[in-house]
């Protein structure tokens, strides 16, 4: 297993529990990834979560402040500090997020400690080689580096080829809880860009536990929000961070005004092209390798799946090893075990990359309908744990005004 990201030490692990041998490879010690700077946002969903509690790698459920529900936002175009839509509903089941360098660095020592073999180095092709030699199957779980771009884009299924949003991150403690139920907020701004609130947990540096909200802003390249281009240090993307969301989503602003920084490394700015490869790439030597996770699947944190799918990418591929048993793991066995995964990866992409879009006025009317109907508010809402209850709707009028029909919303159609 080349890369220790969810999707990579998760499987490593769940491989580990089943008897396997493992050997993992990854670039950073526990402690580094400790000291490391944020990785994202991490949100998992009830059936994220799920796939770690089958494992018993569910260490922390009893101390991450729990995320109860989803508010959706829309500022008023003409009215400053005025919402033009806004509705909140509750998940069936909590969704967490803990601090992945918390996550990593006590996976990886719980590897070691169970047996596994770590070898602590930056892995290339010749790395990736090497490995092939000595062991029945080698998966790729990084898409960073060479070795990562040994897997070839699936043009058909990556409409985009450049990033879509630019993104500024930061971890902030002293944030004023919102009434109510804890939830993330997700504030839509069109044409211009999103901003993100969702509790989460990490630990200090003398061991403590600390809560905090991830602050994520997803700005349109060149509009208003596109502003950390220049950033010099952590304490001015803040500072900016901060102006932008007085400005556009004040009541977000409120809560965050006197907070501060975990710490010193609790902020990220970068932009991610969604794209998706082709999961079987070949070595110089004619072996074939597999990837996994975001070395074959990028979608924009948008949508908060990155940590939800990596998840779920480790169970299928977990399963579909175990089923292999003693028969090799051919080309062929590599692609089905993809396309498996790729049964339910392939809603979370089509629904991310539909958002990074202007909504069409189908999905409108959907969002439009939430606000005076719970039950409706509540199925959108929870979607977000299955993505592919999105679907017909998100792609089709008519399915979407059956979906409001059945939570008793009439179609705009209807009430013209």
């Amino acid at each position: 297993m080349i890369g220790a990201g969810q999707a990579g030490l998760q499987l490593a692990l769940g491989l580990q529990h089943h008897g396997y041998q493992v050997t993992l490879v990854t670039d950073r010690t526990p402690e580094q990834v400790e000291s490391g700077r944020v990785m994202s946002t991490q949100a998992l969903f009830h059936d994220a979560c799920e796939t770690e509690r089958q494992l018993n790698l569910n260490f922390w459920d009893e101390l991450c402040p729990p995320v109860e529900g989803i508010a959706f936002s829309v500022p008023h175009p003409e009215l400053p500090g005025h919402k033009a839509m806004s509705f909140e509903a509750r998940l069936d089941h909590p969704a967490y997020s803990l601090d992945q360098r918390v996550k990593f660095a006590h996976w990886q020592r719980t590897f070691a400690e169970r047996g596994g073999q770590v070898v602590t180095q930056h892995a290339d092709v010749t790395a990736a080689e090497r490995l092939s030699d000595t062991h029945d199957l080698v998966l790729v779980a990084t898409g960073k580096g060479a070795l990562g771009q040994i897997f070839e884009r699936d043009a058909p299924r990556s409409p985009y080829d450049v990033p879509q949003r630019h993104l500024a991150l930061a971890y902030l403690t002293g944030v004023r809880p919102r009434s109510g139920h804890s939830a993330v907020t997700f504030n839509l701004i069109p044409g211009v860009g999103e901003v993100f609130l969702l509790p989460g947990l990490t630990r200090t540096a003398d061991g403590a536990w600390l809560p905090y909200e991830n602050v994520l802003i997803e700005a349109i390249p060149g509009g208003p929000l596109d502003v950390f281009g220049d950033v010099q240090d952590a304490a001015e993307q803040v500072q900016r961070m901060l102006a932008l969301m007085a400005t556009f989503v004040p009541w977000e602003y409120d809560r965050v005004q006197d907070a501060q920084l975990t710490d010193a490394m609790a902020t990220l700015i970068g932009r991610v092209t969604p794209q998706v490869r082709h999961p079987v790439a070949t070595l110089p030597s004619g072996r074939p390798v597999l990837g996994l996770g975001d070395a074959v699947v990028v979608n924009d944190p948008l949508t908060g799946q990155g940590a939800g799918s990596a998840a779920r990418a480790a169970a299928v591929y977990l399963e579909r090893i175990l089923w292999q048993g003693d028969r090799p793991f051919d080309r062929s066995w590599m692609q089905d075990t993809f396309e498996d995964y790729w049964g339910y990866a392939q809603y979370v992409t089509d629904w991310t990359n539909a958002l990074l879009g202007p909504p069409p006025p189908h999905v409108l009317g959907v969002l439009d309908a939430a606000q005076r109907h719970p039950s409706l508010a509540h199925a959108f809402v929870n979607g977000f744990n299955h993505p592919p209850q999105f679907f017909p709707w998100l792609t089709s009028p008519q399915e979407a005004a059956a979906l409001m029909a059945r939570h008793g919303a009439p179609s705009p159609a209807a009430q013209a």
